[in-house]
């Protein structure tokens, strides 16, 4: 635990003098109890000096430290229950998710594995999705609808290629649509075309400043890939344009690291999954690298995935908390004290 304002704490030792103050007045009590000629009043004066008469000033001590330590403003790292209010799922469906060393293919497995992830992701986060082999599309933009989804991720169509980072690129369009990400111009660049009157002028790319990665607690991306880039954006540089706005990254390598599945001759380096960029991919980020090399791994991750992103350890401030909790045995103190004392408010 640490503290904002832990100049505040510099008066907790002056608390002390609270206990100190307790016993002078105790004794002086006593002493005064000496001076009435009737023994029936001193010992009513003294038939308070049991357990209970001690517990509302200690418990008003307890209240007293409390408070001072609120007003140092306690700040704890505290998990707290999901924040965000998007997930984009980027799915590889490039030819070589139809290899079987995943049973019983790379592709199906990872269909049936984003399905239970969509089950057990609690309903009111909304989830996109985008696939992605030589080129990316959105096969469904964020949204509650689980049918929907499901139903594109029955639907993948697998092609040629692997473009990891225009699907990571593509998120982010998603993501941040105010900002004016297009991956056509980053891809081919910014060339004068004709526009038909019905279509919509595009806003520029907008500025942004960049933030400490990981630090975006409203959307995530889960990136699944078998391969490495062989075409579109280089994949960390647009590792960099999510780090920059402090989009998370989990990355899923799926399949065979050594690429020595059975291929037809020239394509052995295309199945050889890019470890070393995936696992950059994810510490850029402030994400997480999980390999999965059988169906059942792919599954234990997606459950892991499923938790990580339900509960975030964050750095969370305490002050409210801690001053409510100090009210309330504040109140406690004065009410036992009231009830045991046989005090009456008139």
């Amino acid at each position: 635990m640490s503290f904002l304002w832990p100049d505040c704490l510099w008066f907790l030792p002056a608390l002390a003098l609270l206990p100190a103050a307790y016993v002078w007045l105790l004794r002086r009590r006593s002493k005064r109890a000496l001076h009435y000629s009737s023994l029936a009043l001193v010992r009513n004066a003294l038939a308070g000096r049991n357990w209970r008469r001690h517990v509302p000033p200690a418990m008003f001590l307890l209240a007293c430290a409390g408070l001072l330590l609120a007003a140092a403003r306690p700040v704890a790292r505290v998990p707290l229950p999901w924040a965000r209010s998007s997930i984009m799922l980027a799915m590889d469906v490039s030819l070589s998710m139809r290899v079987s060393d995943v049973l019983p293919t790379r592709l199906a497995a990872a269909q049936e594995s984003a399905k239970l992830f969509l089950r057990e992701l609690p309903k009111d986060i909304e989830v996109g999705l985008v696939t992605f082999a030589g080129s990316s599309q959105v096969a469904q933009r964020a949204t509650l609808d689980r049918a929907s989804l499901v139903t594109s991720i029955d639907g993948f169509q697998m092609q040629m290629g692997t473009a990891v980072g225009d699907a990571i690129v593509l998120c982010l369009a998603e993501l941040f649509p105010e900002q004016g990400i297009d991956l056509g111009e980053m891809t081919f660049g910014s060339r004068p075309r004709g526009r038909s009157l019905d279509e919509k002028a595009k806003p520029p790319p907008r500025q942004i400043t960049p933030v400490a990665p990981g630090s975006f607690d409203s959307a995530a991306i889960i990136l699944l890939s078998d391969g490495r880039r062989t075409t579109g954006i280089d994949t960390l540089e647009a590792a960099k344009m999510a780090a920059d706005r402090g989009v998370r990254i989990y990355v899923v390598g799926l399949g065979t690291v050594d690429g020595d599945t059975a291929t037809p001759d020239g394509l052995a380096i295309y199945m050889k999954l890019d470890e070393p960029t995936l696992r950059e991919v994810a510490r850029m980020t402030g994400g997480e690298y999980f390999h999965a090399g059988t169906a059942e791994a792919l599954r234990s991750v997606y459950e892991k995935l499923g938790s990580r992103v339900q509960v975030l350890t964050r750095d969370t401030e305490l002050t409210g908390v801690v001053a409510l909790v100090s009210a309330v045995v504040a109140i406690a103190a004065a009410a036992l004290s009231l009830l045991w004392s046989g005090s009456r408010l008139y």
